[in-house]
């Protein structure tokens, strides 16, 4: 007998009925969640011929289905080929779009400072706040696990996990779906003490395993965070049009500044946690940035979707035009957004053509 793809679509929809209710799947419930608009007695022949072809089975008379181990490994093995295949279509593009992204805002950065007659600098997006995209532990032999974590962006972690015992493909098999369940969505923050403890009890003796698992997903989600992030600068030389920045011991330490990436970094990550998304102003004495207290430093956060985030930044003597700075920074955060999400160049350098006039 076939498993053809209505019966993978009835399969897979009593698969992820079992796992959110924990009861039998029946057919009339089956016809309120899958698209396939057949009648309760048709999805009950085909879950007839599924349950002769072992993938589910009634427990009692009466009652409906659950899937069997042999459903459990089918769903598993087609979702790690989907989401293998996505993440390889999304290293394609991320090459090609980080190449794009580089260019376009080395731009940008030469527009604004251009525009504004400031130093302008911009900080490359990276992922803030990273969730778990998916878990897979696979049996290298009886006492080694594999790992594989998969952090939003498509950042990969792999890492061996030794077994104090031996540990059978059905127990494998019910930890990914035990572990993707409860984790998958979360960033590192929303994993909380409560949640783990839950889990590790529905683990039972292969609790260690859950605890290994949590620390690779910490493991790299902090990695990440931590990684030096790209930040481009422009018109550094617009410093000496202010004379109350023009002199050189003043000049020559904010100009160091520019070129030391740990200490833009580290204000990067203070300004984006001040301004909460929007525009934020610091003015002299206001700077966490020693060497930029004579001036005034104005940011802002900008968003790229699915949790990239880059900051920009405007640095300039405390006379600056502020209103003409932060309308500005609203254009080139608009634009920025607009042509990662399908705009082009020209209509990026319009807008600031557009800003300047």
């Amino acid at each position: 007998m076939e498993l053809d793809a209505r019966k993978i679509t009835i399969l897979n929809a009593i698969i992820q009925t079992y796992l959110k209710t924990g009861e039998p799947v029946g057919s009339r419930t089956i016809s309120k969640y899958t698209d396939l608009n057949l009648s309760s007695a048709t999805i009950r022949n085909e879950m007839s011929d599924l349950e002769e072809m072992g993938y589910i089975i009634q427990p009692h008379t009466s009652a409906g289905r659950i899937p069997t181990d042999r459903a459990y490994r089918l769903y598993v093995d087609r979702l790690v080929s989907e989401r293998t295949e996505k993440v390889t279509a999304m290293n394609s593009l991320m090459i090609a779009k980080t190449n794009r992204m580089e260019e376009i805002l080395k731009q940008v950065v030469k527009l604004l400072a251009n525009n504004t007659n400031y130093t302008a600098m911009l900080s490359a997006p990276s992922y803030k706040g990273n969730k778990v995209k998916f878990i897979q532990l696979s049996k290298l032999n009886p006492r080694q696990l594999l790992n594989v974590v998969v952090i939003e962006g498509n950042i990969v972690k792999n890492h061996i996990i030794d077994l104090n015992e031996e540990i059978s493909e059905e127990q494998v098999l019910k930890l990914n779906l035990l572990l993707n369940t409860r984790f998958n969505g979360l960033t590192l923050s929303e994993i909380n003490l409560g949640l783990i403890s839950n889990v590790k009890e529905e683990a039972g003796s292969h609790s260690q395993i859950v605890s290994e698992v949590l620390d690779t997903i910490a493991e790299v989600i902090r990695a990440e965070t931590d990684e030096d992030m790209k930040i481009y600068t422009s018109g550094a030389n617009n410093i000496f049009k202010y004379p109350e920045l023009s002199d050189s011991e003043r000049a020559s330490r904010l100009i160091s500044t520019l070129e030391e990436k740990d200490v833009l970094q580290d204000f990067v990550n203070t300004s984006a946690a001040d301004g909460e998304n929007g525009i934020q102003v610091y003015i002299g004495e206001e700077s966490p940035v020693e060497s930029m207290k004579d001036c005034s430093v104005v940011t802002a956060t900008y968003e790229l979707g699915d949790g990239l985030q880059g900051t920009i930044g405007i640095i300039g003597p405390k006379r600056m035009d502020y209103e003409r700075v932060m309308d500005s920074l609203k254009t080139v955060r608009a634009s920025l957004n607009d042509v990662f999400g399908g705009g082009d160049k020209k209509k990026l350098t319009g807008t600031n053509e557009e800003s300047e006039a």
